[in-house]
């Protein structure tokens, strides 16, 4: 029965070979079964019929019943032909206006036969009118129960072939018909009942032409259940598999290095939640298990340091530690950050970039091979063939949605036995969204800032008040501290916004003209970027004009003020990982976010949350609300590869929760995926899997 669904989409009478092409090329739909899973986005009631006196102009969509008494033409200013009928109902007339397809209309809708008739009035010259309406004849029609109308995403390519929203509802209540008892249930009898689920074929049918809101909850609910479980159980599988097939490294001494560190070391007392993640990698690399932890921290919590220590637990055990880092100068941070924290320690940490050329890269390179390298630090540059290590033990990514997993399972297969994984990243996620992203992930957060750091405050400010806007980054600047001022440069291709940086620059050098600037944005070379940025980090500049190629990684105490123009065109998240560009020293620091006075809604509740809390957690939930998950970021690189369809990660935290419940529930049950009571859920798992590499070991 199931193998019906995957029928070719072009057998289904009125789609055909064109149109299934552009179908497939729209909307990805190619099979009866993509067609029944293109869900409406909306739905209209059609309980109720108005009279044509009853409608106003401000009325959303509505429905009325009477008949077409004659048809007129005119010619728009452009040369078009515009259709209009007048349509009677018995209390007054309206007009149908067609504005494309016209002639159609003519021919198809006939005078003097009664129609229903569905669209959003407006009045044009004292009369209401309909354009585009939906047209259905009265006769043979429950007005009565009618019930909810779907409607569809469509293109405008999809329209030229005439598969328009009520085109697309013809062709699922074809399909629905045509399948008629063919729809297979593919979750066991027992969760169903446990989880008070729709049967899944019940659910396909009222999502697409549900008799009213309560039914079509529960058939929304059954399937977003199902794709969320899905997706959990690919997750928690590939999780067991990693835990049940990988051997960890045992790092089983706590020795000379890390307790010569702790006791002598430590720039300051460690909080609360550093200690707890400590103790949480120590019991990971010290039982047998390899460890893949994530490591969440908001910018300035103490991610590095706690690294440091993870990988002093693997010196102490005789292994190499390596440290990877998206950019050359996050590197180069990163090496100075632990060479400072390390001091005198016999601890040797080199640095491996683009940039490390020559005799010095050969002898880098031979000493990670000799083991006389303890840890090292590096760019993408550290997964090349040439790169040996001795004994790897642990590899630390830093912000790894920058690295394609390939990137990273390069680096687990530096040594015989696949090293501990830790991944830290400054954006905070909600708890939803990495159960999905980082499900076989286990996650640590540090949720406390070091003592002596304070928040920065933030506050928003109109573009028509940059006077007084100027006179406090003036102060700042007199009292020795330095300052970013950012453009939204947002797609570096963006000409017009280059241009915007550029005349900027010029502008604030104006502006400041008491003070050194300087600038720095994505299209710049490599070697040009980073000579501006060091100057800025050794303070020889005291204000960085730039685009957002400083939001990840750049470390100066001495920034106290981020300034962020036209702050409406950026995401809650990406604001946040600008601000976290300064406080990073002992002085107060000011992040002023200057927008136009008019804003939408969405953008106003934006600017809001960042000026009521630093909170990282908190800002990534409203920006998970506000914005949606969209194409979810690492769903394709975490080799997960599930599009979803009809749930919403951010608004069914709830439901993810119960489908991972499930999902552990199956695995525990059945982990070598060989019981027949469980044949179904994995044949189902590897037909909606897009790839057959088994990434979920290794991310």
């Amino acid at each position: 029965m199931a193998d019906i669904l995957k029928q070719d989409i072009q057998f289904l009478p009125g789609v055909g070979p064109a149109r299934k092409k552009v179908l497939a090329k729209e909307k990805g739909i190619e099979t009866y079964g993509d067609l029944l899973e293109y869900y409406p986005y909306k739905y209209i009631d059609r309980c109720h019929v108005y009279s044509i006196r009853e409608l106003r102009a401000d009325m959303p969509f509505v429905q009325v019943c009477g008949q077409i008494l004659s048809y007129e033409t005119f010619e728009s200013r452009g040369g078009k032909e515009i259709v209009v009928a007048h349509f009677y109902d018995g209390t007054a007339v309206m007009d149908l206006t067609w504005y494309n397809g016209g002639r159609y209309a003519m021919r198809t809708y006939r005078p003097g036969t009664r129609y229903v008739v569905l669209g959003r009035p407006t009045v044009y010259q004292g009369r209401i009118s309909v354009a585009n309406p939906d047209i259905d004849e009265a006769d043979g029609l429950d007005l009565q129960n009618l019930g909810l109308q779907p409607f569809y995403h469509t293109t405008d390519r999809m329209k030229k072939a005439g598969l328009t929203s009520y085109a697309m509802e013809r062709l699922a209540k074809s399909l629905l018909a045509r399948l008629a008892g063919a729809l297979p249930e593919t979750l066991p009898p027992d969760m169903v009942a446990r989880q008070h689920l729709m049967p899944r074929g019940e659910a396909l049918r009222t999502v697409h032409f549900p008799k009213d809101s309560r039914t079509l909850g529960r058939a929304r609910a059954r399937l977003k259940f199902e794709e969320l479980f899905f997706v959990q159980l690919g997750i928690v599988r590939y999780a067991s598999d990693r835990r049940r097939r990988y051997r960890g490294l045992v790092f089983a001494r706590v020795g000379k290095a890390f307790n010569h560190f702790y006791s002598h070391n430590l720039p300051f007392e460690l909080t609360g939640a550093q200690k707890r993640v400590v103790r949480e990698i120590h019991a990971d690399v010290k039982s047998g298990r390899q460890m893949n932890r994530l490591l969440q921290g908001d910018v300035g919590s103490g991610k590095t340091l706690v690294a440091l220590m993870a990988m002093l637990l693997a010196i102490d055990n005789g292994f190499q530690a390596c440290i990877m880092a998206p950019t050359e100068i996050l590197a180069e941070q990163h090496l100075a950050t632990i060479r400072a924290f390390l001091g005198p320690m016999p601890v040797r940490v080199e640095l491996l970039t683009g940039m490390v050329k020559g005799k010095r890269r050969r002898e880098v390179l031979g000493a990670l091979a000799s083991g006389e390298v303890d840890i090292l630090v590096g760019t993408h540059a550290v997964i090349e063939d040439t790169v040996q290590f001795l004994r790897l033990g642990l590899v630390v990514v830093d912000e790894q949605h920058r690295f394609g997993v390939a990137q990273r399972a390069k680096l687990w297969g530096k040594g015989a036995t696949p090293p501990h994984v830790l991944v830290m990243t400054a954006t905070p996620i909600p708890r939803t969204l990495a159960m999905t992203l980082y499900g076989d992930l286990d996650v640590s957060v540090i949720d406390e800032l070091p003592p002596g750091r304070k928040p920065v405050v933030t506050r928003h400010v109109y573009d028509t008040r940059t006077t007084s806007l100027y006179n406090g980054i003036r102060q700042q600047v007199r009292l020795g501290r330095q300052a970013y001022i950012v453009f939204p440069l947002i797609e570096e291709s963006e000409k017009s916004d280059l241009k915007n940086l550029e005349d900027g620059y010029e502008a604030l050098k104006e502006i400041f003209p008491e003070f050194r600037l300087g600038k720095v944005h994505g299209r710049m070379k490599p070697a040009e970027k980073d000579a501006e940025m060091q100057r800025f980090v050794g303070g020889e500049t005291q204000i960085l004009v730039s685009t957002t190629v400083i939001e990840v990684g750049v470390n100066v105490p001495n920034a106290s003020v981020m300034v962020i123009l036209d702050a409406q065109r950026f995401g809650l998240s990406q604001l946040h990982q600008l601000r976290g560009r300064v406080g990073r020293g002992a002085d107060q620091s000011f992040c002023i976010l200057v927008t136009p006075f008019k804003l939408s809604n969405d953008t106003r509740k934006r600017i809001d949350i960042m000026c009521e809390t630093n909170d990282g957690f908190r800002i990534a939930d409203a920006d998970l609300k506000l914005r949606g998950p969209g194409d979810l970021e690492g769903t394709q690189q975490s080799g997960m590869g599930f599009d979803l369809k009809i749930a919403d990660i951010a608004r069914d935290g709830q439901l993810v929760q119960v489908a991972r419940d499930e999902a552990q529930r199956i695995v525990a049950a059945d982990p070598d995926c060989q019981s027949d009571r469980y044949a179904m859920l994995w044949n189902r798992l590897r037909e909606l899997r897009k790839t057959e590499i088994n990434w979920g070991s290794i991310s």
